[in-house]
């Protein structure tokens, strides 16, 4: 195995990344701001930047969900119960004694088996609650006639509020990650330039050499 800088973010990528970040962080302040914790808008203001920015949201991962599929990069997100128990293990006890990190990034195989279970566990269990639980808010004057649509209504925020808070829990632990093992630029710099330090097989180095020679450093 030779280690190379290898570009394994695309493009497409690093725009869903940056984008997805900073409406995730629209939403957190207008919705903490609905709840009373800021006045930085008025409550009008706050409900229509809220709602603009979960369909801004919503349509970027209309795309993603269709580039995810038609690229196959769906594939990096699924765990692997191989190397859990070794990465368990250097986030909890390792990284304070400076051991080296014991998983190596692949050219198919991006993310550690932590990193891809948290990510997929954001993508099919946090964000479906926080959508279907904030569409039906929106749109309660559909079904205010069912019976007992109050109470079912105050069952809605709650698990909108409690995906919100999972969501905020979320982020601010990718925060912290970025502060330890490696400086924040080198953990930053990927989601930039593309470009990451990847083992990779003689194999996939001849071909990244002869057919992707931009791809490769």
């Amino acid at each position: 195995m030779a280690t190379r800088r290898v570009k394994i973010f695309s493009l497409f990528e690093r725009f869903w990344h940056w984008s997805q970040m900073l409406l995730i962080v629209a939403l957190l302040i207008t919705g903490f701001g609905l709840h009373g914790f800021h006045d930085l808008f008025t409550f009008e203001e706050a409900v229509t930047l809220h709602t603009s920015a979960a369909f801004a949201l919503l349509l970027l991962w209309i795309f993603s969900v269709f580039w995810l599929f038609t690229t196959r990069t769906w594939r990096h997100f699924i765990p692997s119960a191989s190397g859990m128990w070794g990465v368990l293990r250097f986030y909890s006890y390792g990284i304070f004694k400076g051991e080296r990190h014991p998983y190596r990034k692949a050219y198919w195989r991006k993310h550690n088996p932590l990193q891809a279970l948290a990510y997929l566990m954001l993508k099919i269990v946090l964000f479906p609650a926080i959508w279907i639980s904030g569409l039906a808010y929106l749109f309660y004057f559909a079904w205010r006639d069912v019976p007992h649509a109050t109470q079912w209504l105050n069952g809605v925020a709650v698990v909108h509020t409690a995906a919100a808070f999972m969501i905020l829990a979320f982020v601010l632990i990718h925060v912290y990650m970025l502060t330890i093992g490696h400086s924040f630029r080198e953990h930053v710099m990927p989601m930039i330039n593309g470009f990451d330090e990847v083992d990779l097989t003689p194999e996939e180095e001849a071909y990244l050499s002869k057919d992707q020679p931009g791809d490769i450093r």
